[in-house]
């Protein structure tokens, strides 16, 4: 679970938001936890109050009131967002809750009595009726107009484009479906037309998001839906294939291995589009055994099958994954048998978890749950295998040339920048140590890789 970075905490979160406050302007913080979906939910609700005239402060203390949005997928993340709830209400009194966590209003309640407010997550609705009731709005209507771009938590350069809520899977571990509901896709002409009007504002990189990716528009039987002079389908290929044509970077997450998923390999493969060869994929484990008692599809070979494939046809491709160690009932031959199916999978950038008991999913209830100092052991083995598959193939591309996008450029000229191979925050980086006075954040230029580490390359403006 993707903690709370220190660039969405609310003394910066709004950086890109300058416009100065008029006088008697209400103004509203936001502290943004969890994953890129969550952050998705937090600029459309900082978009919808800036639209009924509210200001964002980038700091507590000039808030009139904050909005928590919270996860509450594990116990950790639970944890932080009690943490981040209370350390609103001492640095500015007035808080609301929203999110994943606003599923638990009692548990919230418990911790913290004197918050204003709890909601759900994406019950945007709800999050500005609890505004409204405790910060009033005081729109000027020659001033407080719908502004021409969303507001954005990520830098202007990219963006994530959520496809849809929720998911149909029941994965023992997991209680996003309790949460979230089921799969509920958004018409893919409303998903272009957002997305072309972030490519219109300046946005290089799409990074689509949802909960399963690959399902994207089951729920709808695939409608079709009017598209520019013809028609779109509500179907991954084919929105994937339209976003690809408007100009941007255009980065998949959380992709299921679903068969069909290998129809977007060509595109991929095709240099005349802007689908970066880039799959997400949440494998989990490798051991079918382990895969049932998740209640995950227990299809480990037919998967290695399916990774050749796509590495024949699209050589170039980059795969992700995350996994999770220490199931409850992981066995020594089961864990040894993920250290071997990594090893031949060879997959590009991989995170690992340690298995937590989160509350109300069913595997809390499974039998033989694994001792705490044999789940670090199996997570340091298997970070340590992933490791030295990254320095390897980090390695093999010393010598190349190839494109980035700038992130950042310090003060001391240095340049922080992405390969195609790498979605913000999650996977490596770039450096340029020379010449990027030259460069502008969000530019795009081509690289000679110089030098390799663990996890990062380092090189020069060809």
């Amino acid at each position: 679970m993707t903690q709370n970075p220190p660039n969405l905490r609310p003394d910066l979160a709004n950086a890109q938001i300058t416009e100065q406050r008029r006088d008697g302007q209400p103004t509203i913080g936001m502290v943004s936890l969890g994953c890129p979906k969550a952050l998705v939910d937090s600029e459309r609700i900082l978009t919808r109050l800036r639209a009924e005239g509210y200001a964002i402060s980038p700091d507590y203390a000039g808030a009139e009131a904050v909005i928590v949005n919270t996860c509450g997928f594990l116990d950790s993340a639970k944890a932080e967002s009690l943490d981040a709830i209370g350390e609103a209400l001492q640095e500015n009194g007035k808080v609301i809750v929203t999110g994943c966590l606003g599923a638990e209003p009692d548990y919230i309640r418990e911790h913290h009595p004197q918050i204003l407010a709890v909601t759900g997550p994406h019950q945007y609705e709800q999050v500005l009726d609890a505004v409204h009731a405790n910060v009033p709005p005081a729109p000027d209507p020659f001033i407080d107009l719908l502004p021409a771009s969303g507001v954005s938590l990520t830098p202007r350069h990219y963006s994530y484009l959520k496809i849809s809520e929720g998911c149909n899977h029941k994965c023992k571990f997991c209680i996003i479906p309790d949460m979230r509901g089921k799969l509920a896709s958004r018409p893919a002409h409303a998903v272009l037309r957002e997305a072309e009007k972030l490519v219109e504002a300046g946005v290089k990189e799409l990074l689509v998001i949802s909960q399963d990716t690959s399902a994207y528009g089951l729920d709808r039987k695939y409608d079709v839906n009017p598209w520019r002079d013809g028609e779109v389908r509500s179907h991954i290929t084919d929105l994937t294939r339209e976003l690809g044509s408007l100009g941007a970077w255009v980065r998949l997450h959380y992709v299921y291995p679903y068969p069909h998923v290998r129809d977007l390999i060509p595109l991929m493969a095709d240099p005349s589009n802007g689908v970066l060869p880039y799959l997400d994929i949440p494998f989990q484990h490798s051991h079918p055994d382990v895969l049932r008692r998740m209640a995950r599809p227990a299809a480990g070979a037919k998967t290695l099958d399916e990774i050749a494939r796509w590495r024949s046809d699209c050589p170039d491709i980059t795969l992700r994954s995350t996994f999770i160690v220490g199931y409850p009932g992981e066995t020594e031959a089961e864990f040894q048998h993920l250290l071997d199916w990594l090893d031949e999978a060879q997959l590009d950038r991989v995170g690992c978890f340690q298995y937590e008991n989160v509350d109300g999913a069913r595997s809390n209830a499974l039998p033989d749950h694994v001792a705490a100092e044999v789940k670090q052991d199996r997570w340091e083995r298997f970070m340590a295998k992933a490791q030295a598959i990254s320095e390897a193939k980090l390695q093999a591309k010393v010598g190349r040339t190839l494109e980035v996008i700038v992130d950042d450029i310090d003060e001391d000229g240095i340049a922080t920048c992405r390969t195609w191979a790498d979605a913000p925050e999650i996977d490596g980086n770039l450096f340029i140590d020379e010449g990027a006075e030259r460069l502008s954040v969000g530019d795009v230029v081509e690289v000679e890789v110089e030098e390799a580490g663990e996890y990062d390359l380092w090189g020069s403006m060809v």
